[in-house]
């Protein structure tokens, strides 16, 4: 090969070189986009007929602060599923543990704002004649005159609001007594009130359940057909497992089991105005009034008494309306409902936005660890919702 004709070979092989070398940072970017894209796909929404699905990105949300949330709560042992929905929107969705979008489980107290969605049903239907009833009215097996006078005084609207006067039973020791006793009704005189009726806040499963036995009474028909008739009926869902006490009423206070997406929906009523699709279901002057609160730092006197301090970084501050959590997190209100072991219904009205999450409802476990497994859905999710600057749009 003569040396021009070997120049010229060298330079079409330095040329195809330089060609090749200069085609290779695109596809390590394609690559690496095609990677991105797989990672954003862990909590891409199942396309089913109960929900319109988005995406982050088509609703305002940052993608990457999404993904990163649910990187995080595929750390979370006992999590069994994190959805979110944005402008009505399923934008997120996964589930953990071998769970399912088919699962229901547990909801745990998140049942206690089912039944002050069901209290506000009762009262439209002209079933309960006004908050102001008392307990006395509805249970005439208790002989209200030989027990504490001030118990018979006790209103509708004070178990809504937690103040009836029952203690906090996690800090006075009755929550063993609840779990070990099949009927709840004879605690009404057992159980000594901690404070008058209406002066402070006082966290009771008992007088939760005694509310579901109440709206039973009222109606005339058992809890479950009446909150299936009433309120998951008209969101297309249904109710799972819910367990009953030894008289055979369906416990007012947890456990009442619902899928994910049925909780999704649950919250999506609320967060526009007792509608669902159009459909009227709660009387908008009684969701507004179910999320107002009643009591104000419900925490504040008890964290000191906690081995565990501070109780949450981002819902530091729990306020309590009818049955319904209130708290900031960074910029944003927010109403929930809260169920033990992270059971969580997250409204965000100003980012049109509901965040729902399932876990281990963690059956008779009340101690430390319980309540660090909790907190760390619960830290999980106020920190997606404080990361997320002004109205979310991008």
């Amino acid at each position: 090969m003569s040396f021009l004709k070997m120049r010229a070979s060298r330079w079409a092989l330095k040329k195809r070189s330089v060609a090749l070398t200069g085609l290779l940072p695109l596809a390590v970017l394609g690559a690496a986009c095609a990677v991105a894209q797989n990672d954003h796909d862990i909590y891409k929404p199942l396309e089913l007929a109960d929900w319109e699905v988005s995406t982050p990105l088509a609703e305002g949300l940052d993608p990457e602060l999404v993904l990163s949330t649910y990187r995080k709560a595929g750390n979370l042992s006992n999590l069994y599923s994190l959805l979110v929905v944005k402008n009505s929107r399923l934008i997120a969705e996964r589930y953990f543990q071998g769970m399912d979008h088919r699962a229901a489980n547990s909801t745990a107290s998140v049942t206690k704002s089912v039944m002050s969605s069901l209290a506000g049903i009762a009262l439209g239907g002209k079933i309960l004649a006004g908050l102001d009833q008392t307990m006395a009215e509805f249970f005439p097996e208790i002989d209200w005159q030989s027990i504490d006078p001030r118990k018979s005084q006790i209103t509708i609207q004070q178990v809504l609001q937690m103040r009836s006067g029952f203690p906090w039973e996690e800090f006075t020791g009755h929550i063993e007594l609840l779990l070990s006793t099949p009927n709840w009704i004879p605690l009404i005189g057992e159980i000594p009130l901690s404070a008058d009726p209406g002066a402070q806040f006082g966290y009771s499963n008992l007088t939760a359940h005694l509310l579901g036995i109440i709206l039973a009474r009222a109606a005339n028909t058992n809890l479950r057909t009446f909150a299936q008739t009433h309120l998951f009926d008209l969101l297309d869902a249904d109710i799972g497992y819910w367990p009953q006490d030894a008289s055979g009423y369906y416990y007012g206070s947890g456990d009442l089991s619902l899928t994910p997406r049925a909780m999704a929906k649950y919250g999506s009523l609320y967060l526009n105005a007792g509608q669902f699709r159009g459909v009227r279901v709660l009387p908008p002057e009684w969701v507004a009034e179910s999320l107002t609160p009643a009591s104000f730092d419900t925490y504040g006197s008890v964290i000191t008494t906690r081995p565990y301090g501070k109780i949450l970084t981002h819902f530091e501050v729990l306020d309590y309306g009818y049955l319904w959590w209130s708290s900031q997190a960074g910029a944003h209100p927010v109403k929930f409902a809260w169920g033990h072991g992270g059971q969580l219904i997250v409204l965000v009205p100003d980012l049109d936005m509901i965040v729902v999450t399932s876990a281990d409802h963690l059956p008779g476990q009340f101690g430390e660890e319980a309540w660090r497994k909790t907190k760390a859905i619960m830290e999980l999710v106020g920190e997606f919702i404080a990361s997320i600057e002004g109205s979310g749009s991008l």
